[in-house]
């Protein structure tokens, strides 16, 4: 693995951080200064004027689906600046804000949202002429999200900056360039309101970036080309099934389920999110353009074309579909995978050509916004640079037109780069402090090797020292593993010990390889198996107010990265309660109520950061190292069980409450056996199957 090049600031990094891409730095420069590149405050200040001239945000079209998710989203965030937000539409549109409400005070309370929708002022405008009254909340950003018509767009831009020639202008459209527009490109890569993915098109440095991401949202740069990553992923997922329906005769349903267990998505998921009639004109589009610009790989094919003028769902509800239970012969499974599989693969080349993103932004984009199971490019690398051109070619055999669209076989052969081997995890050092950075929310069998990667990188550059922390980015917080990582640990116990012990022998690398690890943990929460992970660090500090917990009782699993003794060996067994209520409750608490048993520091941020920094250089602080007994105390400690009852959380805390006496009860190096063995044997149980787990795995593999 080769080293990257040493930045301005003098950090070396593995591979360039999605932090750099925004224009924001390292994630070590952050610990370094103490504070964040740029605070919501300022980023507010410098879109929106300073708190005593503060102008509002426009959101036009703001009824729509995209619109009124947009309103809320920012709605939310900005309120507390005295950010004004106009929600503009046509006098005749649908009320889309209105029903997005009960969400908002489920999120919130009453009182909360209240005080956001009070913020929220509502104009109509004729389409030609804007509305007078706009004038009195100064608008300084208009956010677009107008139909999708060229000319229509570029009309209302003019509009606008006939009025206020300073505006800012950002376009949610799904698929025009920037160039084609004439503004920058805010596109929302998923229309609901919980959502916080942007793929922007700037030109340069860009404060709406910025603001973007000091709300806590995840703006993720792209080259200015017809279409964006996700839809280039979900268009064209849904139209390889409609390629196969046609080839097959295979029911859409049918075909959905079979493509979700082996890639992840439904690829005619998308009516269910916003209406058949929507997603059915938008993936149309979509592709179309993306035909005239790339040839035949794209066409819409006929059944599309129809149901975009009909609005016709691709298959009726649940209730409504034959049970037919039937599995595919081995070569009608490899058919079905190189009309599934071939054209994507090719599509993802051409945007691996056109550079349309850093390759972990590409990657993530997938499983955050197309609902992939993994990355495109993660799957990519699992298959092969072979098995890759196989599949493509094959492809091409049966739809020859996909020869006449752009094939760069040659992109592949960026999978022995860093960029690509590490498209979760990434490394940076000073020469003196190692930084550690996890870009994807939940544990899996790809971040347990990138993450090892990383750690024998930072070795063998001599790094002693080391902070492990979300990227602040991408991971806007840590849940925990990958359920579908457990799938085969249901029907195999061996695989249930080998994913236990393998992630728990990751994670003690933190404790075991380090002079000093310090877990930093901010972000809304970490739980589960993220956080057992942060607990193998000599310190762990945590931002207020983020919650901490082990959720592992609620689907059921029986916690297997040694969250079952590692954090008893660590505290006093005074704590040992709160502790056993932790895991058998699955409750979380914020951080500030876990000081002192569960985290070394819980602070404000600005205050966390230059802890986690002193810990990690060796200054002077008042912690002391908390270090994991050998030998606990005597299990006598533990609070007594009570039996409840029988269903399968139940079984569960009888489970986890009889591991973590059996783990403490012998020394250190003998209890990862005995927590690998018993959380691998609860999988395989009767209550695991029954539960979250196993009914997602009956959902996602059984066909």
């Amino acid at each position: 693995m080769a080293t990257a090049t040493e930045t301005e600031t003098g950090v070396t990094t593995l591979r360039r951080s999605t932090l750099e891409s925004l224009g924001l730095g390292t994630v070590l420069e952050i610990f370094r200064r103490g504070r964040l590149p740029i605070t919501r405050g300022e980023a507010v200040e410098r879109v929106f004027g300073p708190e005593e001239d503060r102008g509002a945000l426009v959101i036009s079209g703001a009824n729509g689906i995209v619109g009124a998710g947009k309103t809320l989203q920012l709605g939310s965030r900005l309120e507390a600046h005295g950010v004004p937000v106009v929600a503009l539409d046509l006098p005749d549109a649908p009320d889309g804000i209105g029903p997005k409400v009960p969400g908002l005070i489920r999120a919130f309370g009453k009182e909360r949202a209240d005080e956001i929708l009070e913020n929220i002022v509502r104009l109509t405008y004729d389409g030609e002429t804007l509305p007078d009254a706009l004038d009195e909340f100064r608008p300084r950003f208009l956010l677009e999200a107008i139909p999708e018509i060229l000319e229509l767009k570029k009309a209302h831009y003019e509009l606008f900056r006939g009025r206020y020639p300073d505006l800012e202008i950002r376009s949610v459209t799904s698929g025009f360039p920037a160039e084609e527009l004439g503004v920058g490109i805010a596109h929302p890569a998923f229309p609901h309101e919980i959502n916080k993915v942007w793929e922007t098109v700037e030109a340069g440095d860009s404060d709406v970036r910025e603001l973007l991401w000091s709300l806590g949202l995840i703006p993720i740069p792209v080259s200015d080309d017809w279409s964006f990553v996700l839809d280039v992923l979900f268009c064209g997922m849904t139209l390889a099934a409609l390629r196969y329906h046609r080839e097959s005769s295979m029911p859409y349903w049918k075909i959905d389920k079979l493509v979700r267990r082996d890639l992840g998505p439904n690829p005619f998921r998308a009516h269910d999110a916003i209406g058949a009639k929507g997603a059915n004109f938008l993936t149309w589009s979509c592709l179309h353009h993306l035909s005239q610009e790339y040839g035949p790989l794209f066409e819409p094919t006929s059944d599309l074309v129809e149901r975009k003028e009909s609005g016709q769902d691709w298959y009726p509800p649940n209730y409504f579909r034959p049970l037919v239970d039937w599995t595919l012969e081995p070569s009608e499974e490899e058919e079905m995978r190189v009309w599934t599989h071939g054209p994507v693969l090719q599509m993802t080349s051409l945007m691996l050509r056109e550079e349309r993103a850093h390759l972990s932004h590409l990657n993530i984009l997938g499983e955050l916004c197309a609902q992939l199971r993994n990355g495109v490019l993660a799957k990519m690398r699992r298959l092969g640079q072979e098995r890759c051109r196989e599949l493509v070619v094959a492809y091409q055999e049966r739809h020859p037109e996909a020869k006449e669209s752009p094939w760069h076989p040659e992109t592949l052969e960026r999978m022995e780069t860093p960029e690509w081997e590490q498209l979760y995890v990434n490394a940076e050092h000073d020469g003196t402090v190692g930084v550690v950075t996890l870009g994807r929310e939940s544990y899996n069998w790809d971040v347990d090797a990138e993450l090892n990667r990383a750690l024998d990188w930072l070795r063998a550059e001599g790094i002693e020292r080391v902070i492990l922390t979300g990227d602040f980015h991408l991971a806007t917080q840590l849940v925990g593993a990958d359920m579908a990582e457990f799938f085969p640990a249901l029907e195999d116990e061996e695989e249930g010990r080998r994913v236990s012990e393998a992630w728990t022998e990751t994670a003690r690398r933190f404790y075991d390889e380090f002079a000093v690890s310090v877990g930093f943990v901010h972000g809304k929460r970490c739980l589960g198996g993220m956080l057992e992970l942060m607990l193998h660090c000599h310190y762990l500090v945590a931002v207020e107010g983020t919650r901490l917990g082990f959720p592992e009782v609620t689907l059921p699993v029986v916690p297997g990265m040694e969250g079952c003794h590692w954090p008893f060996r660590k505290a006093d067994t005074s704590h040992w309660p709160r502790l056993l209520d932790l895991l058998l409750s699955g409750r979380s608490v914020p951080a500030e109520d876990g000081e002192g048993w569960l985290v070394d520091r819980a602070a404000p941020l600005d205050v966390a950061l230059p802890t986690a920094w002193t810990l990690a250089t060796g200054g002077d602080h008042d912690l002391e190292r908390r270090s994991v007994e050998e030998r606990a105390p005597g299990v006598e400690a533990l609070p007594a069980f009570s039996e409840v009852g029988r269903d399968e959380t139940d079984r569960a805390r009888r489970a986890i409450y009889d591991t973590v006496r059996d783990a403490l009860e012998v020394p250190l190096p003998e209890a990862l056996e005995r927590q690998s063995r018993r959380s691998a044997g609860f999988m395989v149980s009767e209550a695991c199957r029954g539960g979250t787990v196993g009914k997602a795995r009956r959902k996602t593999m059984e066909v």
